[in-house]
C-alpha cells in the first residue's frame, strides 16, 4: 500500500517494545536493589545487637 506509512508503523512498534523491555529491566533491577538492601538491613541489625563490645583484631603492645 503505503510502504513509507507501513515503514513508520512498524519503528513505531519496534520503538514501544524496546520502551517496555528497558522499563521492565529497570523494575526488576529497583526490586533487586530494594531486596539487596533490606538484606544488609538484617543483617546489620543482627550483627548490631549481639551483646559483646568490639574488640581490636590486635592487641597493642606498651
Amino acid at each position: 500500500m503505503y510502504p513509507e506509512y507501513e515503514l513508520s508503523q512498524y519503528r513505531s512498534a519496534e520503538l514501544l517494545r524496546q520502551a517496555e523491555h528497558q522499563r521492565l529491566v529497570r523494575e526488576t533491577l529497583r526490586g533487586r536493589r530494594a531486596a539487596r538492601r533490606e538484606a544488609a538491613e538484617r543483617s546489620a541489625e543482627t550483627d548490631s545487637h549481639t551483646g559483646r563490645p568490639r574488640r581490636h583484631r590486635f592487641l597493642r603492645t606498651a
